[in-house]
């Protein structure tokens, strides 16, 4: 009696070997496709380690040429900007300051190394001092009043020499205000990445230590986007598109990879994945423990962002990830 082998259809043929593994791997990983943080302060010879965040420093003006450097060397095209003001007060009118932190590394970056991307973020709480990412009238975010300080604010990255500017304050009409400044004033070349879907999220803690720019009253539940919703997500996004974004961004990562599908599935534009301080911190505890291999669980993460529907991963991994990806 003649049976046919089973089964037919041997899926693992294609998972033999290496080669053949990566002869058919459906979501490559790429430098290339990466921004790196940067966290800027004043002062000189300052490399100061973020204690939750174990390979991430403050840097000051001086030492980001050598990072700038090294960083397009490993193939990573783009930085983000994050600035620690000298003072804050609270309208937090060093972001917008032309010689404020953030407008002094734009130049120092782009003098050092002309062909990396410099992004940056577009936010108030960092030099606020109430840590808000607005102007606060009666123990409340004043959206409308904070449109203004926020155009300003993009306006001076741009004419700093930003390449481009990522708005992250989750106020209604922001894409729309900075775009405005922008145009009205000859950088109608300058795109914006919108923090289009920026959740509320406990993933950012490390990140507020980094940036010294957790709230001093209450939390910011009531302008970042509640965990729970994802439609909602999806009405953020249409309205920055609407408004003339030109990437949108979803904040955190890991958590919210299905926001990330949905996104990329139903907006033809290059989507954004923030792996957020939280995430990295978590990989990076769990390694140091002997928990997990940090090589491995970094570039699975990094892979299930881009396989969800991310063209550009932020991440604090990005040098080493790509060091990795180097050595194959």
């Amino acid at each position: 009696m003649t049976t046919s082998p089973f089964p037919s259809l041997r899926l693992r043929r294609l998972r033999r070997t290496e080669a053949m593994r990566s002869m058919v791997r459906e979501t490559p990983l790429s430098p290339s496709g990466f921004i790196y943080p940067l966290f800027v302060v004043h002062g000189r010879g300052v490399k100061d380690p973020i204690l939750p965040m174990p390979g991430c420093f403050q840097f000051s003006l001086d030492q980001l040429p050598a990072e700038a450097e090294e960083i397009a060397s490993l193939g990573i095209p783009a930085v983000l900007l994050f600035g620690v003001p000298s003072t804050k007060d609270s309208l937090g009118s060093e972001a917008y300051d032309p010689e404020g932190i953030i407008q002094q590394a734009v130049r120092t970056i782009k003098e050092a190394s002309p062909d990396t991307l410099v992004v940056t973020d577009v936010c108030l709480c960092e030099y606020t001092d109430h840590g808000h990412c607005g102007v606060v009238l009666n123990g409340e975010v004043d959206n409308d009043q904070t449109l203004d300080l926020l155009a300003r604010t993009a306006l001076s990255h741009a004419q700093a020499g930003a390449d481009m500017v990522a708005p992250s304050a989750m106020m209604d009409g922001q894409i729309l205000a900075i775009r405005h400044a922008l145009d009205a004033n000859g950088y109608t070349n300058t795109p914006i990445m919108a923090y289009a879907a920026k959740y509320s999220s406990a993933f950012f803690g490390p990140f507020r230590v980094a940036a010294d720019s957790a709230p001093q009253f209450g939390d910011r539940r009531s302008y970042q986007m509640d965990p729970a919703n994802g439609r909602m997500a999806m009405r953020e996004v249409e309205q920055d598109v609407q408004e003339g974004a030109d990437i949108i961004m979803v904040k955190p990562a890991l958590p919210y990879l299905d926001v990330i599908a949905r996104v990329k599935a139903q907006y033809d534009y290059p989507v954004a994945a923030y792996n957020v301080s939280g995430e990295y911190s978590m990989l990076k505890a769990a390694a140091a423990n002997g928990w997990l291999d940090e090589r491995r669980a970094t570039l699975e993460a990094l892979t299930a962002i881009k396989r969800a529907g991310a063209d550009i991963i932020i991440t604090y991994h990005a040098k080493e990830a790509a060091r990795w990806l180097k050595e194959g």
